[in-house]
This record gives C-alpha cells, sequence and structure tokens, in this order.
C-alpha cells in the first residue's frame, strides 16, 4: 500500500514529522533542570555579553573588510589576513598583513585598524590606503574565474567548431551569451552593436558571477559596494559619450523644441548625461545590498528572541527571500546591461529631423 501513496503527500507526512518532533522537542532543550537553577543564574551575566550582535554580522558582510571572514565570533573567530598597502606622506610605501592588527582591537607601530580605516597616532602624517581588502580579492577571483571559463569555452569552439552542438560548459553558457548579442545589443544598438558586445558581455557576467559569489555566506559584497557601482556607471558614462554622433550632440544643445526654451532644456539635456549612470549605479548597489540585509535579518530572528520556535518561520522566509535572490541575481546583471545598452544606442543611432531614429533612412544611405 505504501508504494501507492501519492509523493506529494508523502512529502507533506515527512514535513508534519518534522514539525511535530521540533515542538515535542524544543520545550525540553529550552527547559531548565531545577538542580542546576543556581548556576543558570550565576550564568545569565556571561551569557547576555555571548549574544550575536546581528547588526554587527550584517555590516560585516556587506560592507568591505581587511579580512576575509569565514566564521565565528570573538577569539574562535576564523579569518584570512589580507595584504595591507599604505602610503605615507613621511614613510613612504609599507607592506604589511592585516593580522598584526588582531581584528582592530591592537596596534602595529603607529597605525591602528579602526572601523576598517588605517589611521596614524601622528596626526601630521597622512595616510593614503591601497590595500587589497574582501572586495578587491573577490574581484580578482572574479576576473581569474572570467578568463578561465571563458578561454575553455573559446578553445571548445575552436576545437569543435561553432556549428557543432554545445556540450559541457558550452550549453550552458552559449544561450546567455547569444541572449546579450542577440536580445540585447542587436536589438537596442543596431547594426552597430558588434563592437560594443564585448563590453556587454564583460558587465553582464562581471556583474551574474560576483551577485552569485556575493549570495554565499563567506562571498563579498561587491556588487553592494557603491565604488564598485560607481566605477561601472563611469565606464558606461564614457563609452556612451565617447561614442556619440553629431545627432546625439545636437540633440543636448540644440534640442528639437522653440529655441525661447534652449535656457531651460539645455541644462537638462546636460544635467541627464550623468543622471543615467548614476541610476545604474544606485539601482545595483541598493537591491543588491537590500536582500543581503534581508537575509542576515530573518536568520537573526532566531536570535534576536533567543528560541528554537522562530525559527522555522525564519528559515521558511530566509529560503524564500534567498530564491528571489537569485532571481535578482540574474535579473540585475539583466537591468544593468540593457539599460546600458539603450544608453549606447541613443548615442550612435542616426536620426532624422524630428529627432527620431528611423530604420528606413539607414537603408537607403546604405544603397546610395
Amino acid at each position: 500500500m505504501s508504494s501507492n501513496i501519492n509523493p506529494r503527500k508523502k512529502f507533506t507526512r515527512i514535513c508534519f514529522l518534522i514539525l511535530a518532533l521540533f515542538f515535542l522537542i524544543s520545550p525540553r532543550l529550552s527547559a531548565n533542570d531545577p538542580d542546576n537553577n543556581e548556576t543558570v543564574k550565576t550564568d545569565s551575566a556571561a551569557a547576555d555579553h555571548e549574544k550575536v550582535n546581528i547588526t554587527k554580522v550584517a555590516f560585516e558582510h556587506i560592507l568591505d573588510s581587511h579580512y576575509w571572514h569565514f566564521w565565528g565570533e570573538g577569539h574562535g573567530t576564523v579569518a584570512l589576513p589580507l595584504p595591507c598597502i599604505i602610503y605615507s606622506n613621511t614613510k613612504g610605501l609599507q607592506f604589511f598583513s592585516s593580522g598584526v592588527f588582531n581584528h582592530g582591537h591592537d596596534s602595529f607601530g603607529d597605525y591602528s585598524l579602526v572601523e576598517e580605516e588605517i589611521i596614524s597616532i601622528d596626526p601630521s602624517e597622512k595616510v593614503y590606503d591601497f590595500s587589497l581588502t574582501k572586495n578587491v580579492m573577490q574581484l580578482f577571483l572574479t576576473a581569474i574565474i572570467l578568463f578561465l571559463l571563458f578561454t575553455s569555452i573559446a578553445k571548445a569552439y575552436k576545437k569543435t567548431g561553432v556549428t557543432s552542438a554545445p556540450k559541457g560548459k558550452q550549453s550552458f553558457f552559449e544561450p546567455l551569451i547569444t541572449f546579450v548579442r542577440d536580445d540585447i545589443a542587436k536589438t537596442n544598438i543596431g547594426e552597430k552593436s558588434d563592437r560594443f558586445v564585448p563590453y556587454l558581455l564583460t558587465i553582464f557576467f562581471l556583474i551574474l558571477i560576483n551577485n552569485v559569489l556575493g549570495m554565499l555566506p563567506i562571498g563579498a559584497n561587491l556588487t553592494g559596494n557603491i565604488a564598485f557601482t560607481f566605477v561601472l556607471s563611469v565606464i558606461t558614462l564614457i563609452v556612451t559619450n565617447v561614442n556619440g554622433n553629431k545627432h546625439y550632440w545636437a540633440h543636448i544643445f540644440a534640442p528639437p523644441v522653440p529655441k525661447a526654451l534652449y535656457i531651460m532644456m539645455i541644462p537638462l539635456e546636460i544635467v541627464g548625461i550623468f543622471t543615467k549612470p548614476f541610476a545604474l549605479m544606485i539601482r545595483l548597489f541598493a537591491n543588491m545590498t537590500a536582500g543581503h540585509i534581508i537575509v542576515i535579518s530573518l536568520i537573526g530572528l532566531i536570535f534576536v528572541f533567543d528560541t528554537l520556535w522562530i525559527s522555522p518561520i525564519s528559515v521558511a522566509f530566509t529560503l524564500f527571500i534567498d530564491v528571489l535572490e537569485c532571481l535578482v541575481a540574474l535579473l540585475q546583471a539583466y537591468i544593468f546591461t540593457l539599460l546600458t545598452s539603450l544608453f549606447i544606442g541613443s548615442a550612435v543611432a542616426d536620426h532624422n529631423e524630428d529627432g527620431v531614429h528611423n530604420a528606413d533612412d539607414d537603408k537607403v544611405a546604405a544603397k546610395h
């Protein structure tokens, strides 16, 4: 008879069994032994100091650090010290490991690590920090992954040919590559898209891989770092405006409106040059940072309420947000690449007198 049970019903019964065992065991875990009441009272003060600081854990994950933290708190912390590179106006260039700071509690010579900032005891000494922090190391790691991944795919295509059926890594990444090339680049940029496809593929997979690595408990929140998103948006700003044609600049400095409105429209168009990449920067930064904070906060409910009763709800919501984050990781890479292609397309497209791109004009020009 057991073989005829619906798999869905069987799964439901197992879930109910697990919940029943949890509710039966959890009161015993939280119950106090009458014979040990005095010991519990004497250790209550020490237990209060050992409570997990959820705010600290959240900021350690979303912010940059001179250590690559793996797990643990206090004396049980397991972390990898990273190289420190600083330049002092009095002592010049210096190299040392962040392990000398002992997680910010000690000083190293005239220097201290305070809230992940290396400062000097001497107020007249200026310190410029070029250290290889956690975010920098993950950026290097991502570059190595991209290089090894796509060189191996390129070698496979060179060996088997483009027309052959993709295998292994090719079968997974080829749909993504063709999607960026055909549905993003060619659709929004047009015939001139081939020269921008390498850049669009780079930012798409750079953001995607870092989004995925950032979801790991020991990963760095690189795409949630505003400095990283700022650099990407500045590169998009440069690529867009360097490749802008005469129609693009004419639309900015001679917009298709009555000349009496130029005094208002031209400043707005100039501001628009910078607001578009600014929106790219804020969108990626805010979405990825918010997702990490929500996940950590939901897990932290177990420690905030200091009971196992809340854990089923906390874990269930965390799993839901994690699944949603998997979608957001891909979605944010897609949105950043899509908007970048739209900005580039508006800069390189040919326009008619009304300022609207006309595909028929391109065909006529090609014939002549």
